[in-house]
């Protein structure tokens, strides 16, 4: 997840339909709706007389390991260097070190892969580089360890262990955001004081969304009026694709979408031709960023940080705007940002449009690699990171400053007035221990932090807890099904899907610059021809395939 998400701030970023929800909820090993009963703590009571003897105690030995991001833009922080890694060092003796990516992830693991020289640990997506990985025969299989260490069995559940394992019927990746609820933050930001000074009109369908743009345009000339996220990712332009269908929203990153029981063109997909001529003609009257395609993170953060934006939207626009919005409300008591329930076209449902996806999965997976000595204490460590104990280190800091005691549930941290008080060194420290978080447990931190939020006056709710509480977690769309499609990059058809991305790359950018609806039409069905002359019917064919394997496992068909 993708910006995928902004890498820098792993979102509380942060989602299952509900005949999920209920088979979850049907599962003696899984969580209902908040956390579990205190009696059967993961962290704190095990079965005497059964496993305990074999389980690898974590702190008794030095454990260190090295780790690899698979992702260009990560850069690991120095470990120890934080309260929480510090804490983690010299309370359980665990020292990970960290191996770059540097400019070209791709090369990196190619070299790595070539020269026999992996790390013990491995960050990366669920996708064709994992699976290629996989198949080389290079990870440990996990079965074993999710046996025997508490915390991922308790807090995923067997259904979604399942939907993880590979078609070999194995476990090799420890996941990260999963959860058994929504959770996400994809959606609409709106700059408050220019919505106020306009008369604040109504935001909730894509004509209304036009009108308001142009009178921005109009009214605040030197105001960019339509910010996308990072545009060169479908950050913002595929959140407007979402204005134009009921029921879901996963379609771009598939470069497919779902007509029955076959995935099928993106191209012919009324929905998205129509999202592009309006996205389009957006851009050609000036509404959007000019300059989305090629803006940096560091750029968009300045614009928005500044003010200087009238409708911000992407894959988790929260990142940004949770920062900025203190920031201008400091200075002004008008200023600073809200969300909006999602846009969609009239006549549409507005309760069945969703900007953003989540799976029971999450983002990524950590992969143990069989160049490590000991992986089950790397397991070991990894389990007791994603239970509460580490989840509380890793997001509010060791005991002492932002909490203190537990509730009686003997896993809820009960926060100090510094949690409160101190909002700007906590997320100073969050900045920092996000990018250490690599089995993310979304649903203990989320149901922590929103219940502690909604005990509080409104003027002091988090603002991030607030818009996820009321919006985003209401909006978006479980993809698990569509999990692990994507064929494996060093094959024939892994190196078709690549030609194919660019394909799409370059036709959605084209027709975004198009100057009518009528180019933009043009281009989606050259595009779509270029594409079966270069095998796009053989990857939905495969693509195909995986969808209804994945709908088996979820079923417990498989």
């Amino acid at each position: 997840m993708k910006d995928k998400k902004s890498l820098f701030l792993l979102l509380a970023l942060l989602l299952m339909t509900t005949s999920l929800l209920t088979a979850c909820s049907d599962s003696s090993s899984t969580l209902t709706n908040t956390k579990p009963n205190p009696n059967s703590n993961p962290d704190h009571n095990m079965e005497v007389g059964t496993i305990n003897e074999t389980l690898y105690e974590l702190g008794q030995d030095p454990l260190e390991f090295t780790f690899y991001g698979h992702y260009s833009s990560y850069t690991m922080p120095p470990w120890g260097a934080d309260a929480g890694s510090k804490w983690i060092q010299e309370n359980k003796k665990v020292t990970v070190k960290p191996i770059y990516a540097g400019n070209d992830a791709a090369a990196k693991l190619n070299t790595m892969i070539a020269t026999n020289n992996l790390p013990d640990v491995i960050w990366i997506d669920r996708a064709a580089d994992f699976e290629r990985l996989r198949e080389a025969g290079l990870l440990v299989s996990l079965d074993e360890y999710v046996e025997k260490y508490p915390n991922l069995k308790q807090w995923l559940g067997d259904e979604g262990i399942n939907i993880l394992r590979a078609k070999d019927g194995h476990l090799y990746g420890f996941p990260n955001w999963y959860a058994n609820r929504p959770f996400g933050n994809a959606g609409y930001v709106v700059n408050r004081k220019i919505h106020k000074a306009l008369g604040e009109p109504k935001l909730e369908t894509t004509a209304d969304l036009y009108q308001y743009l142009k009178l921005v345009k109009d009214k605040f000339p030197s105001v960019i009026p339509y910010q996308p996220g990072l545009a060169a990712d479908g950050q913002g332009i595929d959140t407007l694709y979402s204005a134009f269908k009921e029921n879901d929203h996963k379609y771009p990153g598939m470069r497919a979408v779902p007509t029955g029981d076959r995935l099928t063109s993106i191209y012919s997909d009324t929905a998205y031709i129509e999202a592009m001529k309006y996205t389009s003609k957006l851009f050609r009257e000036k509404l959007i960023s000019q300059d989305s395609f090629t803006q940096t993170l560091d750029q968009i953060t300045e614009t928005v940080m500044s003010g200087n934006v009238a409708v911000f939207a992407g894959a988790s626009p929260t990142d940004i705007a949770s920062k900025a919005h203190p920031e201008l409300v400091k200075n002004d008591p008008d200023g600073g940002y809200f969300m909006i329930w999602p846009i969609h076209k009239e006549g549409l449902d507005k309760n069945k449009i969703f900007p953003g996806t989540y799976t029971t999965l999450g983002w990524n997976v950590a992969a143990i690699t069989k160049a490590a000595e000991d992986p089950e204490a790397i397991f070991a460590f990894l389990d007791w990171y994603t239970g509460p104990e580490g989840q509380t280190i890793n997001f509010w800091g060791p005991e002492g400053k932002y909490w203190k005691g537990l509730k009686e549930d003997g896993i809820t941290p009960i926060f100090t007035e510094d949690y409160i008080m101190d909002a700007a060194g906590l997320l100073e420290y969050q900045g920092v221990s996000s990018k250490l978080m690599w089995v993310g447990n979304t649903v203990f931190a989320d149901v922590t932090k929103a219940e502690f939020d909604a005990t509080l006056p409104e003027d002091q709710r988090n603002w991030t807890t607030k818009w996820q509480h009321d919006i985003t977690w209401k909006t978006q769309a479980n993809a698990t099904e569509f999990i692990n499609l994507s064929p494996v990059p060093n094959t024939d058809l892994g190196m078709t899907a690549k030609r194919l991305d660019e394909i799409y790359l370059q036709a959605r950018a084209e027709a975004i610059y198009a100057q009518s609806d009528e180019e933009v039409e043009a281009i989606l069905k050259k595009a779509e021809t270029a594409s079966m002359e270069a095998g796009y019917q053989q990857l939905l064919d495969y693509k195909t395939e995986r969808w209804q394997a994945n709908k088996k496992k979820l079923a417990g068909k498989s």
